[in-house]
């Protein structure tokens, strides 16, 4: 034993490693993707996302209603054809179930590991936290998008099925073809995704200032409905434009033969900003953060 231990020589890189360690290879993105799509959460809450399309359904098929499907609100004009149900769909999601969506995948990332005490083995193996942060938020992005895909995807086959590929009608009156509403949709899914970064960046910070899975997701959804709530008092002014959810609907003006695009502009440099500041501040604590669970 003593031949093969002076044998055994263990060089160090210059940033102090074992040589031959590399940081890349540890954590890999599909052990984490695969990790979290086994937890159950994962897999009831797409199943639930497949399953609301068809929910909303019934509650239109069953209800009573005289309304005209080319007049009135999204509501009235869910019926009217497969893309007005989509958007139907957005739309009624959008205030409450897609922020949660994002703030529990990147909210419970980090804070569960430390719940049940295993981030500090993570962390031994040795991932660096840069990196474990990095895979973290990137395997809770990809969950969230494929997420925000799935649900108007499944309402567009469901509203196929039962309304048909009509034109889409606006509140305002306008329409648009089938081909014309598939690409609205398209982008309005690019920009709902990019309207939630602000979500994923605030989950992710509460995700490790915090033990509590819990209190990152109950905490980022929480802000959310006080955004929300603080945007329908007119009073504020101009300062309701730089509230996080002020235009979280922006995407609407897309269903229109005149899109406008000046507040889904204004919409995504905001929460982009709001999400670089708050990804900033997870990097910072997570760096200085005293782990012992």
């Amino acid at each position: 034993m003593e031949v093969a231990a002076n044998r055994d020589h263990s060089g160090f890189d210059a940033d102090g490693s074992v040589s031959g360690f590399r940081s890349a290879r540890t954590l890999p993105l599909r052990v984490e993707l695969i990790r979290q799509l086994r937890r159950r959460r994962t897999q009831l809450l797409l199943g639930f996302l497949v399953l609301l399309p068809f929910i909303l359904w019934a509650a239109f098929e069953f209800g009573t209603s005289a309304n005209n499907r080319r007049s009135g609100g999204f509501v009235d004009l869910a019926t009217a054809s497969a893309p007005n149900f989509v958007v139907f769909v957005l739309f009624a999601a959008g205030s409450f179930l897609l922020p949660m969506i994002v703030a529990l995948f990147f909210g419970d990332t980090v804070a569960s590991e430390a719940s049940w005490s295993s981030l500090k083995y993570l962390l031994a193996m040795p991932v660096p936290r840069g990196r474990l942060l990095r895979q973290k938020a990137t395997a809770s992005g990809l969950l969230s998008l494929f997420a925000l895909v799935l649900l108007p995807v499944v309402a567009l086959l469901v509203g196929l099925l039962f309304y048909g590929s009509g034109e889409a009608v606006s509140p305002t009156g306008d329409a648009i073809t089938f081909s014309d509403s598939l690409l609205a949709m398209v982008f309005s899914v690019v920009y709902i995704s990019v309207n939630l970064l602000w979500v994923a960046g605030l989950a992710m910070f509460l995700s490790v200032a915090t033990d509590a899975p819990l209190g990152a997701v109950g905490g980022t959804v929480l802000v959310a409905i006080l955004s929300q709530i603080l945007d329908q008092i007119t009073a504020l002014g101009t300062l309701r434009d730089y509230l996080p959810t002020h235009f979280a609907f922006a995407w609407s003006d897309l269903i229109s033969t005149d899109i406008d695009w000046s507040n889904m502009t204004r919409g995504a440099f905001s929460a982009v900003t709001y999400a670089a500041i708050f990804g900033l501040l997870a990097a910072r604590r997570f760096r200085t953060k005293d782990v012992t669970s």
